[in-house]
């Protein structure tokens, strides 16, 4: 009995911020988390202002899944599509006004190792497209007019393996932060790993896989990536 309470109790620490707030946002989400059209639309759009901060009109459509919602933020005319997933502990999500985040994409800080620089930032008129991943432990900041395509991952986080004597998970993280400047493109299936820096107007080629920082106008492509042109944005 002991053991079943423990987990309960763990797995409620793991969605809310305490368990009267997993309580109140899951009623609000059980009763209108499933309508569809823009009946759930509107209803969301009035209800979830009791569980998360909005200024001002945001679409939210059905199915979608907000875990720590307290921590949420949304800027006026934000659309989240059918099925995205935010999980906002302890430093949160923002998303800036006009952004979309499309069907089945993940904001993922997760973060219960107290790491300061944690959290997601998404700036103005961004759009997060089809099954991207982004992963904040490390902190991730988008900027505006950001366009990322489907199955993109930003992912501000990795293991340590450094000694094969140890499990690896019991050598803990490393997590350092990405950065996407403003008017940034993100090819299909690209993938930002931990530390790198996208400067504005950069453009990263599909598939690409980025481990170091991107200058400003630079067009790249490969794993890892390289720079292949110039996006004709003054640097």
């Amino acid at each position: 009995m002991n053991t079943a309470l423990a987990t309960l109790a763990l797995y409620i620490r793991r969605q809310a911020a305490d368990p009267l707030r997993y309580v109140w946002e899951q009623f609000w989400m059980f009763l209108f988390g499933w309508v569809p059209t823009i009946i759930g639309i509107g209803l969301r759009g009035f209800a979830y202002r009791l569980i998360l901060k909005m200024d001002g009109l945001a679409a939210i459509e059905n199915n979608v899944r907000l875990r720590f919602a307290s921590n949420i933020r949304l800027g006026a005319r934000v659309y989240l599509d059918y099925g995205v997933y935010i999980h906002a502990t302890p430093n949160g999500v923002t998303i800036g006004d006009d952004t979309l985040v499309m069907h089945g994409s993940i904001l993922h800080v997760y973060n219960f190792r107290g790491l300061k620089q944690s959290g997601i930032r998404i700036g103005k008129h961004s759009l997060i497209g089809e099954h991207n991943v982004i992963r904040g432990q490390g902190g991730v900041t988008i900027g505006d007019r950001v366009y990322t395509s489907p199955f993109v991952q930003i992912v501000a986080v990795n293991h340590v393996f450094d000694d094969p004597n140890v499990p690896f998970v019991d050598q803990g993280i490393t997590a350092e932060g990405i950065v996407i400047e403003d008017d940034v493109w993100v090819g299909i299936g690209a993938i930002l790993l931990k530390g790198v820096h996208v400067g504005a107007g950069a453009r990263i080629g599909a598939g690409a896989v980025v481990t170091s920082d991107i200058a400003a106008g630079a067009c790249v492509a490969g794993n890892p990536a390289r720079m292949v042109g110039k996006s004709g944005r003054p640097t």
